[in-house]
């Protein structure tokens, strides 16, 4: 653990960029944000939550309200289903502290959720608990490298991350940030390095 925090063997995918704030203070992990319904539209998201899953297992937690289970629906069929880690959050009746009104279903969100109970559905998985057999990929590559190695905030950076992408089956078009993201997740750092053609 890391500041109490639980270091899990894997990511997880979440619809929101709250419930990654949210969970930033429980869980060490790549977390991944769907943007909500938006993840119907994005190919580039899609792509890349496949290969992660190449990769990787993944942990699915959305809200337990409609939405979250058209979203929960929708990413369970697009990935391996032996491949996803499916969490559920109880149906509590409630508001988050920084809406205004409850949601449409007046149900809490991952959220809204209390430490205890987030604590207690991701414990299982902890690296600790998984074990040797983890594939979770240690990575501390930077955007100030991808900067370094011409990835990024270069006139020809664009070129050059889809010319990488190519290369790893990544989608094109990634931006510095996207691209950071999945190397992170499916790289070690020495295999970025190795990507890239540099000497570690």
């Amino acid at each position: 653990m890391d500041n109490g925090k639980l270091t899990l063997a894997y990511p997880v995918i979440v619809e929101g960029k709250y419930d990654k704030i949210r969970l930033s203070n429980i869980i060490d992990t790549q977390i991944i944000v769907t943007d909500g319904f938006g993840i119907f539209k994005k190919a580039e998201k899609q792509q890349l939550l496949r290969k992660i899953c190449e990769k990787s297992p993944v942990i699915l937690l959305c809200d337990s309200d409609g939405g979250g289970k058209i979203i929960r629906s929708h990413l369970t069929g697009m990935l391996p289903r032996d491949r996803v880690i499916q969490l559920y959050i109880p149906q509590i009746r409630g508001k988050e502290k920084r809406k205004s009104a409850p949601s449409a279903a007046g149900l809490l969100g991952v959220e809204g959720m209390d430490d205890s109970l987030l604590r207690k559905l991701f414990l299982p998985y902890t690296t600790e608990n998984i074990g040797s057999s983890s594939s979770r990929t240690e990575n501390s590559l930077t955007l100030a490298e991808l900067y370094e190695h011409g990835l990024a905030g270069r006139d020809n950076s664009q070129g050059m991350r889809d010319e990488l992408c190519a290369s790893l089956g990544l989608p094109s078009g990634m931006s510095a940030k996207a691209l950071l993201e999945a190397l992170r997740l499916l790289l070690t750092h020495e295999e970025y390095l190795c990507a890239v053609g540099k000497k570690y």
